[in-house]
């Protein structure tokens, strides 16, 4: 069926570039509003006028394949084999040899039933949404990633009021773009040259939607699922006890901005759901940061930072003691824009730790995303994470900052001109009795508790990066990831389990898979270069790395290509669990559990437009890690709590490891 279908597309696809070649424009005309305002034509109110609709390819996707239970079985082996004792991998080995031979074959026939009766969707969207939403630990730090800025070229644009004013038209634009069917579709170019083109666009809107995928698959360019893009904005998680739920009202047209603990509400879409002016917007922002009450003896914000069974009932009695307006205001707005008091200059550590954490008391850390702007122009992201993945929001992030940096909207010399305008802003004002003052007031302190445990630090190299390890033939992402493994083993000679976080969003409703970077490869690397009485010549190092590599490129195309193991087992064990049945042998295995509990957690949103992103470690005697990898650097950014394990000391150890493999490759 696939084979006649590029065959048809095959001939479908020479006529269409006959008749491109042949000069027939096909061009999208969007017709200008009649209104007097410059503020009503397209050019303002789109970031993206997109000839392929937004959601073109997203009725062609592929399923997310589900592997062979032979394969899996065999991957989740290898994975065991750098961690495990000879005794402790028989073991195990017996446990996945029974699995596979009876246990998981009746799993599998259900899991494979159910993705046939599901065929909207991916076999792990629904077990993988229960996965976060049932999970009782607080937002910050466990599961919220942040991501900052890169500063703009002019420090003038990265005064508070200006550079807050453009971040929130840009978004704007980029929520009507998206909401239009008019912002450019998400897709990987394998072959940029080929496919990133007028040509390609103008070939692929002609294709039904329905087969669109394979079109540009003959361009060798691959799109990516879309599906969580709408949760960006007007999108809250509500604390429930048990599970909580995504909460989505895409007729919200305010912004909700928070100062110094309080909340303050203002549209910023009029009644047609148009964008406002810059000014008017800018006015709004304007008023709230000269009001100048001090701040928020009990500010309710910190309270998204609670256990969330503890929340969920703090929030209920907020609802019953008169608050259900202002939290379904907060609920329902477009995003939540913050505005810090503090100055972070040059304080690399402090930047980290107030995009991450910082006292919760001017934070809801429920929303799906918040954009944060410090008193001395740092912009940058806190994201919940339960809607959706990476690629959404870094795609959100870059989008704005090349819109905020090649064409800001709000400048500022328009700064003195405010004065003229109107701003209509409504002050939120909790009713708060003495229960939850006593709620709010523990928080803080249990909060602070927390996050003083917390140690972050970083690196860069400068030395190192993408383009360098090209030319020594070594994948970039291998080097980052062996040097994890070799500053961990140089600490406390040993391998552990390790996650890197991979998107299958090439799959309609993907989410993640995990490659597991400690193999018997690194294992093998991290001995050799830590004993002195293992002497290997740089050359027979170099090969081992470069060998390393390869095995890492393995692992990474296969989990890119939904061929990974670990979420395969996961789905099998969640049928498993509902079933009632005896749990699997696999899963009784204590090594199970144990290559389960990520003491190095890694993950990476590369790009120019960030400055520093990461999270928390997802065990409190383990390392977040969050890495980037540049044209000509490379970096990380490390956190561990205090009293289990030292990031500070990694992060020296980690500079160690990068320049040990440095001087090998470079022989």
């Amino acid at each position: 069926m696939v084979h006649t279908l590029f065959r048809l597309f095959s001939l479908s696809l020479l006529c269409i570039l006959q008749i491109s070649r042949g000069g027939v424009a096909l061009t999208q005309q969007f017709a200008r509003s009649t209104a007097s305002s410059s503020y009503d034509t397209t050019e303002y109110q789109y970031m993206q006028m997109s000839k392929v609709p937004t959601l073109h390819f997203q009725a062609s996707l592929p399923r997310l394949p589900i592997p062979k239970l032979e394969d899996t079985c065999r991957r989740y082996l290898n994975a065991q084999k750098p961690l495990l004792s000879d005794e402790q991998l028989r073991h195990t080995s017996s446990c996945v040899s029974k699995f596979l031979a009876s246990e998981g074959q009746g799993l599998q026939k259900l899991l494979l039933k159910s993705n046939a009766d599901n065929s909207h969707t991916s076999y792990i969207s629904e077990p993988w949404f229960d996965m976060y939403l049932q999970d009782r630990k607080p937002l910050p730090i466990n599961y919220n990633p942040f991501l900052v800025f890169v500063p703009e070229s002019d420090p003038k644009y990265d005064n508070q009021l200006v550079k807050a004013t453009n971040l929130v038209v840009s978004s704007l634009r980029f929520l009507r773009s998206l909401r239009d069917n008019i912002l450019e579709p998400e897709v990987f170019h394998l072959k940029p040259e080929k496919s990133d083109t007028q040509l390609f666009r103008n070939v692929t809107k002609l294709i039904p939607s329905r087969f669109s995928w394979y079109g540009a698959y003959l361009f060798k360019a691959f799109p990516l699922d879309m599906s969580q893009y709408k949760n960006l904005f007007n999108t809250t998680r509500i604390p429930e006890l048990g599970k909580d739920r995504i909460f989505h009202n895409p007729s919200g047209r305010h912004l909700v901005v928070m100062r110094r603990g309080h909340f303050y509400a203002f549209d910023v879409l009029d009644a047609n759901d148009s964008i406002r002016s810059p000014k008017e917007i800018a006015a709004c922002l304007k008023a709230i940061l000269e009001d100048d009450r001090p701040s928020n003896r009990h500010p309710v914000g910190v309270l998204t930072s609670l256990e969330r069974d503890q929340w969920a009932r703090a929030r209920t009695h907020l609802v019953e003691t008169g608050n259900r307006e202002i939290l379904q205001k907060i609920d329902s707005a477009v995003f939540v824009m913050i505005l810090d008091d503090e100055t972070i200059g040059t304080e690399y550590n402090k930047l980290i730790k107030t995009y991450l954490h910082t006292d919760g008391t001017n934070r809801w850390f429920d929303k799906s995303f918040s954009l944060i702007v410090s008193k001395d122009g740092y912009g940058g992201i806190n994201f919940e994470h339960s809607w959706g993945d990476g690629v959404a929001v870094l795609r959100f992030f870059q989008d704005v900052k090349a819109d905020i940096s090649k064409k800001p909207r709000f400048h500022p010399n328009e700064v003195d001109e405010l004065s003229k305008e109107s701003a209509n802003v409504e002050k939120l004002q909790f009713s708060i009795d003495a229960k939850s003052e006593n709620i709010i007031d523990q928080q803080k302190r249990d909060y602070q508790t927390w996050v003083n445990r917390l140690c972050v630090d970083f690196m860069i190299n400068e030395e190192f990066g993408k383009n360098q390890c090209k030319k020594l033939g070594v994948s970039p992402d291998a080097v980052m990831q062996l040097a994890f493994q070799l500053a961990f083993y140089t600490l406390e000679g040993k391998s552990v389990p390790t996650y890197e976080s991979c998107s299958t969003a090439a799959y309609k409703h993907g989410r993640t898979e995990t490659i597991r970077p400690c193999t018997l490869e690194t294992k093998a690397i991290c001995v050799a270069m830590t004993q002195k009485q293992i002497e290997l010549s740089k050359s027979e190092l170099k090969k081992m790395i470069i060998e390393c590599s390869k095995a890492h490129n393995v692992l990474t195309k296969e989990a890119v290509m939904g061929q990974g193991f670990d979420r395969h087992l996961f789905a099998l064990r969640k049928i498993s669990e509902k079933s009632g049945s005896v749990k699997p042998t696999i899963f009784q295995d204590p090594a199970y559990d144990a290559l389960n509990y990520i003491i190095l957690s890694t993950s990476t949103l590369s790009s120019p437009d960030v400055m520093v992103g990461g999270f928390g470690p997802v065990v409190s005697d383990g390392y977040g890690i969050g890495y980037m990898i540049q044209e000509n650097r490379l970096g990380s950014v490390v956190t561990s709590y205090d009293g289990s394990r030292n990031a500070n000391q990694y992060i020296q150890a980690l500079v160690h490891a990068f320049k040990s493999i440095h001087d090998v490759l470079i022989t």
